[in-house]
């Protein structure tokens, strides 16, 4: 061996021998200079593998290590310097080897190769739609159902609303209560309904109960409030 291992230089050899004497480069990150130091004094080898370099303690590395457990290291290592002694005299006393203490290092599995990228082929872009004059045809084409959609809205309010009364008109219901039988409908489609009626049917009242008392939490959450003033009842009279 031409050189001496310094203490910064046998702290990355008790690394690797700590991980049974092999570990990637970024797995202990060494800094170059010492690492290049143990390669020429040729204590342990660097491989590529993958992105990363692989570094292994050579048969001279691990003599030197058996050699050199109680080596002074830096004050900060004084706990790994005190089991590095203890270490020493545990093989000393029973005639083993370091390597026969540390143990073999696992086998390393290959890598799988990568499969190759394939690219894929954009999709070809669809064309656009013929345009069509907008005429007097074309709007009276319109499903009906575009146009049934308020009417069935306001026909599931009144069920529901009869379904609350037992069939009576002319009495008030509960918003929350109507909200309530229309539990399959979300709040904005009953809101939507509402503001039609709101906005011209005269045979449907919203009406507000102004005796806070009278409400609960269930109700104030559930009242209909299009301008910030809050309905809570609905009236069907006819």
């Amino acid at each position: 061996m031409s050189e001496t291992p310094t203490p910064a230089q046998a702290m990355i050899l008790w690394r690797l021998l700590g991980r049974q004497g092999t570990a990637l480069n970024s797995e202990i990150l060494p800094k170059k200079p010492e690492r290049d130091a143990l390669v020429r004094a040729g204590l342990i080898t660097v491989e590529k593998e993958g992105r990363s370099s692989r570094l292994t303690v050579t048969d001279g590395g691990w003599r030197w290590a058996g050699e050199h457990l109680r080596d002074p290291l830096p004050p900060a290592m004084r706990v790994l310097q005190d089991w590095l002694t203890r270490l020493h005299h545990h093989l000393d006393a029973t005639g083993a080897a370091l390597a026969d203490f540390v143990g073999p290092a696992p086998e390393r599995v290959a890598p799988e190769p990568k499969a190759p990228k394939v690219r894929k082929k954009a999709a070809p872009k669809a064309k656009p739609a013929p345009k069509t004059e907008t005429t007097a045809n074309t709007i009276a084409a319109a499903p009906p159902e575009a146009h049934s959609a308020p009417n069935r809205l306001r026909a599931r309010i009144e069920e529901a609303y009869l379904a609350c009364t037992g069939g009576r008109k002319a009495a008030p219901v509960r918003l929350s209560a109507l909200r309530a039988a229309l539990a399959d409908l979300d709040r904005a489609a009953v809101d939507a309904g509402l503001a039609a009626i709101l906005a011209g049917d005269e045979t449907i009242r919203l009406t507000r109960i102004s005796d806070p008392k009278a409400l609960d939490a269930a109700e104030r959450a559930a009242a209909f409030a299009p301008a910030g003033e809050p309905f809570h009842e609905i009236w069907i009279n006819a």
